[in-house]
């Protein structure tokens, strides 16, 4: 089967997979560009469990503060290379976090964080767990997957803070 290079193109705008990877899922899925989506966040997942186990002690932090000026936010960001902390999907990344934290204002990182006994719901309360606020379909674990399979290294939400005038 032949694949056109507009639709590898297509898929690749839309997943932000390598070309050779978009070429294989339309192969595997006969030219079927929702299966192929499909396919390429399986094997994203399946990088990025690979991963979640190396070390991640580089990255950056981002500060974001909402129009006004009342509400902001800090995120610390890790990866495993310098390199990747200065990529552009890095610092979009972080940058978006930081504006789902002043958004969303989460309590914990994850649900582990959660003292036992705790009346927090977890999809509220943790950062991770939370629905993104630019695509309600997705989660911010979900994103995070997302970036780590477009980079190719580990990343992890070590720590935040969110700031209102008032409190």
């Amino acid at each position: 089967m032949e694949v056109k290079t507009s639709t590898i193109r297509e898929l690749r705008e839309q997943s932000g997979a390598g070309i050779m990877d978009c070429r294989k899922a339309l192969l595997e899925s006969q030219g079927d560009l929702e299966k192929a989506l499909e396919i390429l966040k399986q094997q994203s997942l399946v990088k990025a469990e690979k991963k979640a186990t190396r070390s991640a002690t580089e990255g950056l932090i981002e500060a974001y503060i909402h129009s006004g000026g009342r509400i902001g936010a800090m995120v610390e960001l890790n990866c495993e290379t310098d390199f990747v902390a200065r990529t552009d999907e890095f610092k979009e990344l972080a940058h978006n976090l930081a504006m789902q934290i002043a958004a969303m204002s989460p309590e914990f990182v994850s649900s582990e964080e959660i003292p036992e006994g705790a009346d927090n719901d977890p999809q509220t309360a943790c950062l991770l767990l939370q629905p993104y606020i630019k695509d309600p379909d997705k989660t911010i674990r979900d994103i995070i997957t997302e970036t780590i399979a477009k980079v190719g290294e580990n990343i992890k939400v070590r720590r935040f803070a969110r700031f209102e005038t008032g409190r």
